[in-house]
């Protein structure tokens, strides 16, 4: 199933978030994203209800197996993407700014191969 860009950037705050503290509560995503508290929570609460978060009884925020599926998908197209385009002499910051935008319109073919090339640079690069 296929969801909106901004579904898919709450999910990924979400990982990295968890990734990086353990927990998450609304208010961290929004720190995170620099959105209101407000639309963090709407956003969060249509996550709930389409099934790719979870909120314990403290408010602590978890994926669910479709959320973190997606979540470690968006993540991984970021970070190969991000890595790709500073390998070309981008700037770091924009080559994270570019590589959110793409992350969420390229095509599973091309991100596979844009990925291979990457993984047989780097081996080049080691030796």
């Amino acid at each position: 199933m296929k969801i909106q860009e901004s579904a898919e950037n709450y999910l990924e705050a979400i990982l990295v978030l968890t990734q990086r503290n353990g927990q998450v509560r609304s208010i961290d995503v929004a720190h995170y994203t620099g959105f209101s508290k407000p639309s963090i929570s709407r956003a969060v609460g249509l996550l709930r209800d389409n099934g790719y978060v979870s909120i314990d009884q403290n408010g602590l925020l978890g994926l669910t197996e479709s959320g973190l599926h997606i979540a470690e998908t968006i993540y991984e197209r970021h970070t190969v993407l991000t890595e790709l385009l500073t390998m070309l002499g981008v700037s770091p910051e924009t080559a994270a700014e570019d590589a959110c935008r793409i992350e969420h319109v390229i095509s599973t073919e091309t991100f596979d191969k844009l990925k291979e090339h990457a993984r047989r640079h780097r081996g080049d690069a080691a030796q």
